[in-house]
């Protein structure tokens, strides 16, 4: 595997990310200065979004027999009230699971979701109203 540094395109948009908080030692914090400084990065935001870019190209392989292992839909999965409203209609509940984003459209009452919805594993982020979200939150993983 190669060593050389892939710089991530700009990808996102402020509406399509969440933002962490982090904690760094001195001396790590030090050394992304430095580079910052010496212009091989734009800045602190610029470096820790190679960094991680850089370990999830690292780990795909895990990432892709992870995802087929456990049936995980990739990417972004918007599930809407007449999504579900079929699903109640036909007797059948939803297992969802999601790297990415899922988002439960704001029409879906927190009845309709508990209704349809079995479970629901999120490794990224779950975009739903408080009271569905609340309604859920015995079956989110």
């Amino acid at each position: 595997m190669s060593d050389i540094l892939q710089r991530p395109r700009p990808t996102t948009r402020v509406g399509d990310s969440e933002k962490i908080t982090i904690n760094l030692g001195y001396v790590d914090l030090g050394h992304i200065d430095l580079l910052v400084s010496e212009s091989l990065y734009a800045n602190r935001s610029d470096f820790i979004h190679t960094a991680v870019r850089n370990q999830i190209v690292r780990h795909a392989d895990v990432t892709r027999q992870s995802v087929a292992r456990k049936h995980v839909e990739l990417g972004l999965r918007h599930y809407g009230r007449l999504d579900l409203e079929a699903h109640r209609a036909a007797g059948t509940t939803l297992d969802i699971r999601v790297l990415g984003l899922a988002s439960i459209a704001a029409d879906v009452s927190p009845e309709l979701a508990r209704e349809t919805i079995a479970s629901i594993e999120v490794m990224g982020s779950l975009q739903a109203s408080p009271a569905v979200k609340a309604a859920l939150a015995d079956r989110l993983r």
